[in-house]
């Protein structure tokens, strides 16, 4: 089984990686801005769903062939960008109807339902570039195959950053959002704070879109 010596070094490495602000995070945040706090939080469990899925595929082996193919590598990081910069664009056609939205009236553009919510935060974590060299390259690093049950090794540890991300990414939302809610005394504040939020996933997307291997 998981190897009680491998398992503090990879949770420091997995804190390290983490922390450092990646796509998950940004989107998160952009979400947060642009829609608020329940958004906010159906985004990071759904960010975290689409990471374990990676975790799953290296665990499969299938991770280590997009590692190793840059057409499979290219594919998976570009449809991850270009799903980000449509969010985006959604999140700044829609900021004027914020204002409308925080007090229920209606919601900011076509109804989302938290299914769809998880399931767009899911697309990004399993898109994500970091997540697939971090699963790919790093987690086997830590597997103790000489104790066997390499596969559910490979679950178990991948349950680590899942869990510190979960909880680091929800932080990120709520705050995120409370900025939300103080703009939300003024139509002009909320509907900036809105377009913001837009175009930090934009920005990401296109961000995620020029850089990472060139290989």
């Amino acid at each position: 089984m998981v190897s009680t010596e491998r398992l503090p070094a990879f949770a420091a490495m997995s804190v390290l990686v983490v922390m450092i602000p990646g796509p998950s995070v940004l989107f998160v945040i952009g979400r947060a801005l642009a829609h608020g706090r329940r958004t906010a939080v159906a985004t990071a469990i759904g960010n975290v769903f689409g990471s374990y899925l990676l975790v799953v595929a290296v665990a499969v082996g299938i991770g280590s062939l997009v590692e190793r193919s840059v057409a499979v590598y290219l594919t998976v990081k570009l449809a991850g960008a270009a799903y980000l910069v449509f969010l985006g664009v959604q999140a700044f056609r829609h900021r004027r109807e914020l204002k409308a939205a925080a007090i229920g009236t209606r919601s900011a553009g076509p109804a989302r339902s938290d299914l769809r919510t998880v399931l767009d935060g899911a697309l990004v974590g399993v898109t994500n570039p970091k997540g697939v060299v971090f699963f790919a390259a790093v987690l086997p690093q830590f597997v103790d195959h000489s104790a066997g049950h390499v596969v559910l090794q490979m679950l178990l540890l991948g349950l680590v950053p899942i869990t510190i991300g979960l909880v680091t990414d929800t932080l990120w939302g709520l705050t995120a959002s409370a900025a939300r809610t103080w703009f939300a005394g003024s139509d002009r504040r909320l509907s900036l704070i809105g377009g913001a939020g837009g175009f930090t996933m934009i920005g990401l997307g296109v961000t995620v879109a020029v850089t990472g291997r060139a290989d």
